[in-house]
């Protein structure tokens, strides 16, 4: 089973399990400011669940791809949203500051 580091907790879960659900799940702060109230619930159109991640996961998909070439994130920041991605491996998530999470201070 992979595990996931983020916020200093140790998280397992199944391979090929949906990154944002598994967080939520486990009392992951994965939402900034209003966004814990005002997002897309996992749709992949806000952008706000928005994070750092070392280690093996799903390619980025079209809905990823798409949203984060949209201002505030751009496609050259190595974030993810998190809604939008499996995880394939043991991972390391960095949620970041700002609304999208496209700030530059990590949240711990």
């Amino acid at each position: 089973m992979p595990t996931i580091s983020v916020q200093g907790k140790t998280i397992t879960c199944d391979r090929g399990a949906n990154l944002r659900k598994v967080l939520l799940k486990h009392g992951i702060d994965l939402y900034n400011g209003n966004a814990k109230i005002i997002n897309c619930m996992g749709i992949g159109t806000c952008g706000t669940c928005a994070v750092e991640i070392e280690g093996e996961v799903s390619a980025p998909n079209w809905k990823d791809k798409a949203r984060r070439s949209l201002p505030p994130h751009s496609p050259t920041s190595n974030r993810r949203l998190a809604c939008q991605t499996q995880v394939l491996g043991n991972i390391k998530v960095k949620k970041y500051d700002g609304f999208w999470g496209q700030g530059s201070s990590v949240i711990s």
